[in-house]
């Protein structure tokens, strides 16, 4: 159980650097240069000229963040399921479905990315009509709806069983309560928390991350 703790630790610190080099990234490279626009031709040429910067982009915030929620919610298992076997398997569950989420959105972003800059040699135009239909799809299931429902919903049920099974550090689990209900206020478009919900993301990740590693008692505020 130790290893898989060390294993889950490790996860978490992996969880906040990939979203952290999402963040960083995004700010400093990407939205400068149009990435982020509303204009899907500007977006299209830019995933022409930087297809290989934008595949190692999609693998390290998708694909690495994906496998390592899989190990870190498999280790917060372990952890929890003395305290409340039913709520830590629904937990779990959530987990995984997030995993599952994210792995997905990678490798459908990969696969458009592919397509849409075949098509962009070919026939510019049609580029970027193909791509706000294969940008739709992606944002259904991340940022716009279901994998941010889904990590929220995560992020209440774990917090409410670490506290339950007086597991984990209340001042963290309170934090895991505020990022839930701010993910699930901004995809109900109630307000506009999406920085609070990133940010607490980023810090809970380092602070799980560092709990699991030292082998902290529960009970630490």
């Amino acid at each position: 159980m130790k290893d898989l703790q060390k294993m889950g630790g490790i996860a978490a610190l992996i969880g906040a650097t990939t979203n952290l080099f999402a963040l960083v990234m995004f700010i400093i490279i990407l939205a400068p240069k149009g990435y982020g626009s509303d204009d899907p031709g500007k977006i299209v040429a830019f995933l022409a000229d930087n297809q290989t910067f934008m595949r190692v982009w999609y693998l390290i915030i998708y694909l690495v963040f994906g496998v390592g929620l899989i190990v870190l919610s498999l280790a917060l298992y372990e952890r929890l399921k003395a305290g409340s076997s039913a709520l830590v398997q629904t937990v779990t569950t959530f987990g995984l479905i997030w995993a599952v989420l994210v792995i997905v959105m990678g490798t459908l972003s990969i696969n458009n990315l592919s397509t849409v800059v075949k098509l962009y040699g070919e026939n510019p135009a049609q580029a970027a009509t193909v791509w706000l239909t294969l940008d739709s799809v992606e944002t259904g299931l991340g940022g716009g709806g279901g994998e941010t429902i889904v990590s929220a919903l995560w992020f209440l049920l774990l917090s409410w069983a670490a506290l339950r099974a007086r597991e984990l550090p209340r001042v963290l689990n309170y934090l895991g309560v505020v990022t839930g209900v701010a993910g699930i206020l901004s995809v109900l478009a109630l307000t506009d928390l999406t920085a609070v919900y990133g940010f607490g993301l980023i810090i809970w990740f380092v602070w799980i991350g560092i709990v699991m590693l030292r082998g902290s008692p529960g009970k630490t505020v």
